[in-house]
């Protein structure tokens, strides 16, 4: 059985930084291209960032410059590491490779 679990997220003051982790079990994790998105309150879901299995990565215009995606192919483990973070970066953040899903981790912005 496939699972991805996302954790770090959390409340955070704006110019801040999070760490988020996505731990993926149950398939063979290096083969595939690995997606963060993210949903903000009464807002469609929308992909923030995307690592390929080769390492190439792709971003929003919205977080360039301040989200990196990485990944650790040993521990089938995706981050996305978020500095300067701004209040409209509150969402709840999704790990996704193909049509698999985490249950989302939320992410607060505010004084």
């Amino acid at each position: 059985q496939v699972r991805l679990v996302e954790s770090g997220g959390g409340l955070v003051q704006p110019g801040g930084s999070l760490r988020l982790s996505c731990v993926v079990s149950g398939t063979i994790f290096s083969i595939y291209a690995m997606n963060w998105y993210r949903q903000a309150p009464g807002k469609q879901r929308e992909m923030v960032a995307r690592i390929s299995a080769g390492g190439i990565t792709t971003y929003a215009d919205s977080v360039t410059g301040r989200f990196t995606i990485s990944r650790d192919n040993a521990n089938h483990t995706v981050y996305l590491q978020m500095n300067s973070l701004k209040p409209q970066d509150t969402a709840v953040y999704y790990c996704n490779f193909i049509n698999m899903w985490g249950q989302g981790t939320p992410v607060t912005v505010s004084s």
